[in-house]
């Protein structure tokens, strides 16, 4: 039966997450605790005052522009920060499609360890991330690295959450993501508009990440949800003024065609735990590439290995340096992804790397 407008009210009945003013203050001028802030007591406080009226008032785009030519409704404001990264997606686009450019390789450490905040050592995903771009580099390879243990480490670096406006309607799920930055709720500093155009510039993408508890780590988990948009995503906010749920559902029910906006970008994926989960992870990423329309560069660009298995934590590294298999197959994943990128740009059909020499046989 079709759907009906009442059928498309979006629904509600969830408590009001707003905080008074009282609450609101505190919570403000609680990053402001360092002693050196002391002196500017007040003008802390009238900080505190415009903080106030901007989230009271609902603030989140203070400043827009108008969408122009091009767009549904060429008289909607748009914040200007989604339009700079709009813009940044389309520079991306064009130099992915230039076929007289370098090939493109986006290596991703998926570790939110560091050895510049606790625990103070560097992971073993950034060192594979290392070897691999050396392959790379070997061969004049354009590599650009995104190194995820800075959402731990870097001050101003966040990936927020994923609102799920998707699971309401597609066509409320902006390309690029629209639901940050909000100013009002201080949702600010948001990594996604810099990690955007990497994705869509890279022919070829690597990611290297540990198990957390038989999952990915919280960045990377951080940054998969947030892709969502680039999965049939919706490319202009002004087709439903910005996040009016409604709207967006009538577009999709009179028809929606789930552009993907990553499609037939080659992957390698390599998954590294201590004692557990490193398959069911693996394969997971690899799910979801592949339903956003990524290609797998073939068998020996997806490992999924143990190191150092339950053994003392302690000791990971030093497992490492003696894994010379485990080292040989990061490089032949990359090896891998080289090979199919050239053979894409070349119209010829992908190959498994069937020539390389795998260190570990059965």
């Amino acid at each position: 039966m079709p759907a009906t407008t009442h059928d498309l009210e979006p629904r509600k009945g969830s408590p009001s997450p707003r905080i008074d003013e009282e609450e609101f203050k505190h919570r403000f001028l609680n990053q402001f605790r360092d002693p050196s802030f002391t002196p500017l007591s007040e003008e802390l406080r009238k900080i505190a005052d415009a903080a106030w009226d901007a989230y009271a008032n609902s603030r989140k785009s203070p400043k827009t522009q108008k969408a122009g030519a091009g767009f549904a409704d060429p008289h909607y404001d748009l914040s200007v920060d989604w339009i700079r990264t709009w813009r940044a997606i389309g520079r991306a686009q064009a130099r992915h499609d230039d076929a007289g450019a370098p090939r493109r390789v986006l290596l991703i450490n998926g570790s939110s360890r560091s050895e510049h905040t606790c625990p103070g050592e560097v992971s073993k995903s950034f060192r594979m991330v290392e070897m691999a771009q050396q392959i790379f580099m070997e061969a004049h390879v354009e590599t650009e690295s995104l190194d995820l243990s800075r959402v731990a480490s870097e001050y101003g670096r966040q990936i927020h959450p994923c609102k799920s406006c998707f699971s309401t309607s597609a066509a409320l799920c902006h390309w690029p993501c629209s639901c940050y930055p909000n100013y009002s709720l201080g949702q600010i500093h948001d990594w996604m508009n810099e990690i955007y155009p990497m994705w869509v510039a890279a022919h070829g993408v690597m990611i290297v990440t540990p198990v957390n508890w038989y999952q990915t780590s919280s960045p990377l988990k951080l940054m998969i949800d947030r892709l969502v948009c680039a999965d049939g995503g919706n490319p202009d906010p002004t087709s439903t003024h910005g996040k009016h749920a409604k709207e967006a559902k009538e577009i999709e029910m009179r028809g929606w065609d789930y552009p993907r906006h990553l499609k037939g970008r080659l992957f390698s994926v390599i998954v590294h735990g201590d004692t557990e989960g490193a398959e069911s992870v693996r394969r997971g990423i690899s799910d979801w590439l592949q339903s956003m329309g990524l290609v797998s560069a073939g068998p020996l660009a997806e490992i999924d290995r143990y190191i150092g298995y339950w053994e003392p934590y302690a000791t990971s590294h030093e497992s490492f340096d003696k894994d010379e298999g485990m080292k040989e197959e990061v490089r032949n994943a990359a090896r891998t992804l080289l090979e199919a990128m050239f053979a894409a740009k070349h119209g010829q059909q992908l190959t498994a790397r069937s020539t390389l020499t795998q260190p570990r046989q059965k």
